[in-house]
């Protein structure tokens, strides 16, 4: 049970950092240009996408031994459009505002690469706790890289967080982090960061792998 649970983290945590969609994968980078102008923007984009990649990810699971693999990527692209338009009708009922606000990106996101390959990758492969488990990891992190863009860009582009002003009357916003040059320069310094951050993590394992080897050669 133990194991399990260890092996359940680890294909979650996965999707947070180490193979995040947006700053190491590189995937899916329209949204993160277009509508992370503001925090709810960003966030609802975000937790749609990781809506469609957890279901979509069981589905794929379940029907993984009845799919002929010569047709497997339409069943797929059915399945994630399927799910889309569940989401879609969701939020033109029930928050119309962020629907218009999201525009055809929101349709878009049927044909987002990250949410395909890892039905491909992944789900076909996998059993349905562990497809969980990754879709919802992966739509965490990619949740996670919209939050800290819209973040800055809204600090910086517009002086607010949610719409609250944070500077003072006399800020004068940054136009160019409200448009997608912005976004695409400021998206290029995370990606570098975040690599960064991986292969000092990634050091510091090996680091202590050495230790402990040398330790246990001692003993």
């Amino acid at each position: 049970m133990t194991t399990g649970i260890k092996e359940l983290w680890q294909i979650f945590s996965k999707g947070l950092l180490a193979e995040n969609p947006i700053f190491i994968l590189a995937l899916s980078l329209c949204p993160a240009l277009a509508v992370t102008t503001t925090v709810v923007n960003g966030l609802t984009m975000g937790l749609t996408v990781t809506f469609v990649i957890t279901t979509n990810n069981v589905v794929v699971s379940l029907v993984r031994h009845w799919v002929n693999p010569k047709v497997r990527v339409p069943v797929y692209i059915t399945s994630i459009a399927t799910i889309v338009t569940v989401a879609q009708l969701v939020l033109q009922a029930y928050f119309p505002d962020l629907y218009d606000a999201l525009g055809i990106y929101l349709a878009l996101v049927v044909v987002f690469a990250i949410i395909l390959a890892r039905a491909e990758v992944f789900a076909s492969k996998h059993g349905v706790v562990a497809s969980f488990a990754d879709g919802f990891g992966m739509g965490c992190g990619f949740t996670l890289a919209m939050l800290i863009i819209s973040v800055i860009r809204e600090l910086l582009g517009a002086g607010t967080i949610l719409g609250v002003p944070v500077f003072g009357a006399s800020y004068q916003p940054m136009l160019m982090m409200v448009l997608p040059p912005g976004a695409f320069i400021l998206i290029g310094y995370l990606v570098a960061a975040t690599k960064t951050w991986n292969k000092r993590r990634e050091r510091a394992r090996e680091k202590a792998a050495r230790i402990a080897a040398a330790k246990g050669a001692e003993r």
